[in-house]
């Protein structure tokens, strides 16, 4: 096991508060941890696309990065709507 790969399960630990939020929170807090998860999750795969040596990965981790962004911005306006 590569030191990647350890730091991977360390970022991987950092998505369970997020999900609790996201399940728990106000709309506003579920928001901003919908948007730290996105973060959390592109790091992830540019950690295990080093350790893998697959890069590939970066590419996806692109595509992660752009949508979530995408999504929260769509989220976002929704919820000004409804608040």
């Amino acid at each position: 096991m590569t030191v990647w790969l350890i730091a991977a399960a360390a970022l991987l630990l950092g998505l369970v508060p997020c999900g609790v939020v996201c399940f728990r929170g106000e709309p506003i807090e579920r928001l901003v941890a919908l948007e730290m998860a996105g973060i959390i999750d592109t790091l992830i795969l540019l950690v295990l696309a080093q350790g893998f040596k697959q890069p590939a990965f970066y590419d996806l981790a692109l595509v992660l990065a752009l949508l979530s962004f995408a999504g929260g911005l769509v989220f976002a306006r929704f919820l000004e709507r409804w608040v």
